[in-house]
């Protein structure tokens, strides 16, 4: 009863908390919308972030406030708030969103989430996902491109328009590379290889490499664990059950491997997907420490002997 008492509680705590906070923010986006003054629309995002902050504030209050949890964060020195990052973790839960900017939110800038261009007409949320700057995107797929030739580049270019307002206000971007949330089911039918990742897409993130590339400071690798809530960390969380959560960063150089035309060179594009396939072997094995580590975890999926072959975007 108490577990679902407080299901209760932190449900209703972490909406009010969003809707407030998405509120605010919306209004400040109003204010961005009718005065098109440069110096004035960047006050605004700066505004809006510091909502952003708060917002991540108070969620990282009620998850301690009502779980138990063993942090365990490793990599964080030396980061700074007045830098530029592309930020890539593997994704296994709605909590990591929740992780993610309650961990960084005093070390980088306010993260920036690459959205579908259809969650800007949500009410709401698309307006304050607009005020905070978050860049909105519209990919093609391979088929609609061989019948619209003529849209070939269009996304790259809505890429490094949307990137272009980063230029002055230090900013993290974050790409979620295996591109939908782990689940057994998916592990199953992804068949790459990895033991606790799905395979790596590379078109994502060399689109942003590619938008901002010379922009970022540094590439921040996460690695994100839940080793003794594996099934149901949102869940678990909202029911106060949420024992350890561990946060791994490794810092990686924006250098010629992550550097290139990825779209026109063939033999940079290879090397740019052996390049990612490696950090996600490597990321794969840390996975399999922590979980190994910890005896009430349960694996989440069988290790395989194949091959690990990355996914090629058009």
């Amino acid at each position: 009863m108490l577990a679902y008492l407080l299901f209760f509680i932190n449900v209703s705590l972490v909406v009010i908390n969003s809707a407030v906070m998405s509120l605010i923010i919306c209004l400040l986006a109003i204010f961005k919308l009718i005065v098109p003054i440069k110096f004035f629309r960047r006050w605004i995002t700066y505004s809006a972030n510091r909502v952003m902050w708060l917002w991540a504030t108070i969620n990282g209050v009620i998850l301690r406030a009502t779980n138990d949890v063993k942090w365990d964060i490793k990599g964080v020195e030396g980061l700074s708030q007045d830098a530029w990052y592309l930020m890539f973790s593997n994704h296994r839960s709605w909590t990591d969103i929740v992780v993610l900017c309650y961990v960084f939110k005093d070390s980088i800038p306010m993260p920036k989430f690459f959205l579908k261009q259809q969650l800007l007409y949500v009410p709401f949320i698309g307006m304050a996902c607009w005020a905070l700057d978050m860049p909105f995107m519209r990919r093609y797929s391979r088929q609609y491109l061989l019948r619209n030739p003529e849209k070939r580049g269009d996304d790259l270019h809505t890429t490094r328009r949307s990137c272009a307002k980063f230029k002055h206000i230090p900013t993290t971007v974050v790409n979620y590379v295996e591109g939908t949330r782990f689940t057994e089911q998916k592990h199953a039918k992804s068949k790459a290889g990895y033991q606790h990742l799905l395979q790596p897409k590379s078109g994502g993130i060399a689109y942003t490499l590619a938008a901002m590339g010379e922009q970022f400071d540094q590439i921040i690798d996460v690695t994100l664990a839940y080793p003794e809530n594996t099934k149901q960390p949102f869940k678990d969380m909202l029911m106060g059950r949420m024992k350890r959560i561990v946060v791994e960063v490794e810092l990686l150089p924006i250098d010629e491997q992550v550097s290139g035309d990825y779209f026109n060179d063939k033999k940079y594009k290879r090397q740019f997907q052996l390049w990612l396939g490696d950090v996600w072997q490597r990321k794969d094995a840390k996975l399999a420490s922590i979980y190994q580590s910890s005896p009430q975890s349960e694996p989440s999926g069988e290790q395989t002997e194949m091959p690990v072959v990355l996914k090629k975007e058009p």
